[in-house]
C-alpha cells in the first residue's frame, strides 16, 4: 500500500514535517511480520502475528506465512475451518509476510468470521468475513472483507489452511 504525502513548495519546514509524518506512518504500513520474542505483546506497531499469538496462545513467531511450516509437529493443521483456529495466508507480492487471522465462527463450509490485526493498517477487525473461493472447497484460495468499502475485497489470496491451538 503506498501512501502519498503532499508537500507544498517552499521552506524546509514542510519537508521536515513530511519526513516526520512519513516516519510516523511506517508502523501502520508494516505488513504482518511476526517479529518479537513470542511475548504476545501486540501493542505498539500493530501486526497480525503477535496479535494472533496473544489471542490464541499459539506459540509461533516470525512472519505470518512461516507459521504453517512451524506448526508441523507442534500443532494440528487442517483445511477445514474451526472456531479458534488460525487461518494462515501465504506470502504474495501484496502480502510479502503472509497474514494470519483467528477464526471466531464458521458460518458455512465456505465462510468464516475472523478477528485480525492490521488487515486494514493500524486496526483490529473483530468480525470480518472470509470466504473460500477455491475450486475444491479446500480453503486454498480466499477473499477477505475489506472494511473501507464495506464489502468483500476483490483480491483472491492463497492460503495454507488452519492451525488448531492446543486446548
Amino acid at each position: 500500500m503506498a501512501h502519498e504525502i503532499c508537500v507544498t513548495r517552499g521552506g524546509g519546514g514542510a519537508r521536515r514535517m513530511a519526513r516526520v509524518l512519513a516516519m510516523a506512518l511506517l508502523p501502520l504500513m508494516a505488513a504482518c511480520a511476526g517479529g518479537g520474542s513470542g511475548s504476545g505483546n501486540w501493542h505498539g506497531a500493530l501486526q497480525c502475528a503477535p496479535y494472533a499469538r496473544q489471542v490464541t496462545g499459539v506459540k509461533l513467531s516470525g512472519s505470518a506465512a512461516s507459521w504453517w511450516a512451524q506448526a508441523s509437529g507442534q500443532y494440528p493443521r487442517t483445511h477445514a475451518p474451526k472456531a479458534g483456529a488460525v487461518l494462515v495466508l501465504r506470502a504474495t507480492g501484496r502480502l510479502p509476510d503472509g497474514h494470519v487471522a483467528v477464526v471466531r465462527s464458521v458460518r458455512s463450509p465456505r465462510e468464516v468470521v475472523v478477528e485480525q490485526a492490521n488487515w486494514v493498517p493500524g486496526r483490529i477487525g473483530r468480525a470480518d468475513p472470509v470466504i473460500d473461493v477455491s475450486a475444491r472447497n479446500d480453503w486454498s484460495r480466499v477473499q477477505v472483507w475489506w472494511a473501507p468499502i464495506h464489502g468483500m475485497g476483490k483480491s483472491v489470496y492463497p492460503a495454507y489452511g488452519f492451525i488448531l491451538p492446543l486446548r
